[in-house]
């Protein structure tokens, strides 16, 4: 009080009314640059419709490229099996690749068993099993799990006879033609890693497998494809997919300072100068996880890897001798992950934003809010849908596993958000096996063992969907059809930084 006026302020100085603007226009400003990022992925899959169009679709592709063919001389190939506490899928894979079709002098199974319970004294009755009918198949057990998977994959290399390395994941079933039909893209001595396309046994389990499926197909027949067709990087998938040794040595070996040891491996490979070779037409069935929790992990693992491998390897990708559309492709695909933050981050920002915004119902707004649903959810929605059009699917088979894919891909943000902000951070964190029941089930007696345990429990998902909820119907009472760019930048309350009408009680 002096001279008898009251003066009111913050600490900073400035009246409410003008911080409040301040703030505002600050939470503004991050809420359009995040979802102009959004835009920019979501414009991706254009891109990748585009080239998948121009370099496959309209190819013809010679049938017999792919048959499994018949030779005097094939090249020794190891088959790697790394395999932690999977009692439930073990034996299977191993009888699936002991029926392999290859000359068994040219052929070595190592099970890289890693398992503290009793998956090792089953793998061991299989292994025997196998050994008995004369298959060179052995059984390696680390007592100190170091390096998670990598780990297990370089020691199996360090005493591997082949010159090419196979890798199956413990809930792959490859046919028996699997290396006679993708071995021969070694031919090629450039070549150093070729990947097969991932299928599904239990596709049709429940409109959660359905919707992975979809997102799946995508990257393997869109993706993949298209980024193998017009000469850019991809990566191996961890399962399914042969290397030449000599690639591996030559990169560097596997590593375990990220979670995907396979997107590493890849990309280091790549920059040296290795060619991977994709083809869509050698397929692996595998069991796409049946339990909500036990895709949360795996999510985890693979967003949280591909932020790591992307601080790793971006300084040497950007300064690799490579030309410009390879790099700018490589950056996308390393950062794709980064879209989950922005999600959580928009939804998060839309509540303050609508109370301090008058909204403008101009043809601008109209438009430019129109805009964003085109150039934002369209590409998105076109790119599942041709996904599963090109693997099969029809009419309402389509409308049904897209929009399941949707509902999921938004149902993960938060999970895949926290995953992404701890890959920023240094430590690599643990390796989240993914639980498998060998029928795809997470409701049998012999699953329940394995499933993973609930890190939010569905609480946290809830909670978000829960508040989105709120603010969509306190948009819908105040006759606000949305909160996008347009409505927030045409409004004259934040063009002054004076704080919107319901803050003012005006």
């Amino acid at each position: 009080m002096e001279g008898g006026t009251s003066v009111t302020g913050t600490a900073s100085g400035l009246p409410p009314a003008e911080l409040w603007g301040w703030a505002h226009a600050v939470l503004l400003a991050a809420f359009v640059l995040a979802q102009l990022l959004l835009v920019i992925y979501a414009l991706h899959r254009y891109a990748v419709l585009w080239r998948w169009w121009r370099f496959v679709a309209r190819r013809n592709r010679a049938p017999a490229a792919t048959r499994a063919e018949a030779r005097a001389i094939w090249p020794k190939v190891t088959v790697q099996l790394p395999i932690y506490n999977e009692r439930l899928v073990v034996e299977r894979l191993i009888d699936s690749v002991a029926r392999l079709d290859y000359p068994g002098d040219r052929l070595e199974i190592q099970v890289l068993d890693d398992s503290i319970d009793d998956t090792r004294q089953r793998a061991a009755a299989a292994v025997a099993r196998h050994r008995a009918r004369g298959i060179d198949i052995r059984c390696f057990h680390r007592r100190r799990r170091a390096g998670y998977k990598a780990g297990a994959l370089a020691v199996g290399l360090a005493q591997a006879r082949g010159d090419l390395i196979a890798v199956f994941d413990a809930d792959f079933v490859p046919p028996p033609d699997f290396l006679r039909r993708l071995v021969p893209a070694f031919d090629d001595p450039r070549v150093g890693m070729a990947q097969a396309r991932w299928t599904h046994l239990n596709r049709g389990a429940s409109w959660l497998t359905a919707a992975q499926a979809v997102m799946l197909d995508g990257h393997f027949l869109l993706e993949h494809s298209a980024r193998a067709a017009s000469g850019l990087f991809f990566n191996f998938n961890g399962t399914a997919g042969v290397w030449r040794r000599a690639c591996i040595e030559d990169a560097g070996g596997w590593t375990n300072d990220t979670l995907t040891e396979d997107l590493d491996l890849s990309y280091r490979a790549q920059l040296r100068g290795w060619r991977f070779h994709y083809d869509p037409d050698v397929l692996s069935p595998g069991e796409l996880p049946g339990d909500i929790e036990a895709l949360k992990s795996q999510q985890r693992r693979w967003a949280k890897g591909s932020v790591q491998t992307a601080r790793k390897l971006l300084p040497d990708l950007l300064a690799a001798p490579i030309p410009r559309r390879v790099k700018v492709e490589a950056m996308v695909h390393l950062t794709g992950n980064v879209v989950y933050p922005l999600l959580v981050g928009v939804a998060l920002f839309v509540l303050p934003i609508q109370l301090g915004t008058a909204v403008d119902r101009s043809w601008l707004a109209g438009t430019l809010e129109g805009g964003m649903v085109a150039f934002g959810l369209v590409p998105v929605v076109l790119f599942l849908a041709v996904a599963r059009r090109v693997s099969g699917g029809s009419g309402f088979h389509v409308v049904r596993d897209v929009g399941a894919a949707l509902m999921l891909g938004v149902g993960l943000s938060l999970n895949n958000a926290r995953a992404v902000l701890e890959g920023l951070r240094g430590e690599v964190g643990n390796w989240e096996r993914t639980p498998k029941t060998g029928d795809g089930s997470p409701h049998t007696t012999r699953a329940r063992r394995y499933r993973a345990a609930g890190r939010y429990a569905g609480w946290a998902e809830l909670a978000l969907a829960l508040y989105a909820a709120g603010v969509a119907a306190l948009a819908s009472a105040e006759g606000h059809s949305g909160v996008g760019l347009c409505t927030s930048a045409c409004n004259r309350c934040s063009r002054r930084g004076e704080p919107g009408p319901e803050v003012r009680g005006g």
